[in-house]
């Protein structure tokens, strides 16, 4: 899907018609078919108000690569309002809310090192003779409130990530069927039992 494209479907997915949506923006109405049609590209600051507008992430509308996700809806929630317990607990709670009737799997998550964490990784282990993972680590700390779950209903598959702060749920555009994959930055595998 194109940049456009996104928008075109993020907006409609809202309700929101092109004039609508570029009075929230503040920009033309032409402006906006532009964006849609491919003819124009918007600045960084109407990319950000668009992905806050449309509450998809700015990581989905400029993601040009395989299409993963046929689109993305994040919604903020309070982490309270869901019992008493843990905060993994909770999360579960929360996404067996929103899809009462799937088949839903907690997926292990493991952040991919980019090249330059995997050459800081090797010079701290070899000039310190300390242990590798040091970039893992740090990616496990910075990554600890997310939670991620494989939601298959109705023929469909979703990609949910959870943070202590909001849900962000993806369509995705073709089925994993093996037990690990990868979608951008990350590698998953599948949980062998399903969350109650």
């Amino acid at each position: 899907m194109t940049l456009g494209e996104k928008i075109q479907t993020a907006r409609k997915y809202c309700g929101l018609t092109q004039e609508q949506l570029a009075e929230k923006l503040n920009v033309s109405r032409s402006a906006v078919a532009k964006w849609e049609s491919g003819k124009g590209l918007p600045d960084v600051d109407n990319l950000k108000s668009l992905a806050q507008l449309l509450n998809v992430s700015v990581d989905y509308l400029l993601d040009d690569g395989e299409a993963v996700d046929e689109y993305v809806i994040r919604e903020a929630y309070e982490l309270s309002d869901y019992g008493t317990g843990n905060k993994q607990n909770k999360k579960d709670r929360l996404v067996r809310e929103k899809f009462p009737d799937a088949s839903i799997r907690y997926l292990f998550a493991e952040k991919k090192l980019s090249t330059g964490e995997k050459i800081i990784d090797n010079v701290i282990g070899f000039v310190f003779d300390g242990p590798f993972g040091v970039p893992d680590i740090l990616n496990d700390i910075k990554n600890l409130d997310k939670s991620f779950y494989l939601v298959e209903k109705d023929e469909k598959q979703f990609f949910v990530c959870v943070t202590d702060e909001y849900i962000e749920t993806r369509q995705l555009a073709k089925k994993f069927t093996e037990k690990k994959f990868e979608i951008g930055g990350w590698k998953f595998s599948k949980a062998r039992y399903e969350l109650p």
